[in-house]
């Protein structure tokens, strides 16, 4: 029996079900993470990015409806990875003038995981002519850019707050 070769179109609908699978635990995460955070900017980033990454769900849905295909998620390994990293810091660090470094750390991973795989499908999206896709997919890679900044700027904040109580 042979197996058939695999396209563009698959790889576009496997990543697809891969980021889809990430998103949904990002939210989960983040809500995780906005109750553990201490540093209110920081509390506020992740309640805000949870409920736009409720959106950003609902966004790759429509993704599978314009590709005809069904909205199913495939296991992220990657995200798997990283959403464990964050739960040890998280024990590890929890009570400590670090925890919130931590946090924003684990979190700017996820970002950048997700910065990654939308600007890759997004690309695909284009590529096949899914044009609608695309710029769903653009509006989220946005979305994750901002993040990832804002992240980093609050980040900036702790580490220079945490560094003084040293």
């Amino acid at each position: 029996m042979a197996t058939k070769e695999k396209t563009l179109p698959d790889a576009f609908y496997e990543t697809l079900k891969d980021v889809y699978y990430a998103e949904k635990q990002s939210v989960k995460a983040l809500k995780k993470s906005a109750k553990a955070a201490q540093h209110a900017e920081l509390k506020q980033a992740f309640e805000t990015h949870a409920d736009e990454s409720a959106i950003q769900v609902e966004r790759l849905q429509q993704v599978f409806e314009i590709i005809g295909k069904p909205a199913r998620a495939k296991t992220c390994e990657a995200m798997q990875g990283i959403v464990s990293e964050m739960e040890e810091d998280l024990e590890d660090f929890g009570d400590t003038p670090a925890a919130d470094a931590v946090l924003a750390a684990c979190a700017q991973a996820v970002e950048h995981y997700e910065i990654a795989r939308y600007g890759t499908l997004k690309t695909w999206a284009s590529q096949l002519g899914y044009n609608d896709a695309a710029k769903l997919l653009d509006e989220t890679l946005q979305e994750e850019k901002k993040t990832d900044t804002l992240l980093s700027k609050i980040a900036q904040k702790i580490n220079v707050e945490d560094s003084k109580g040293a």
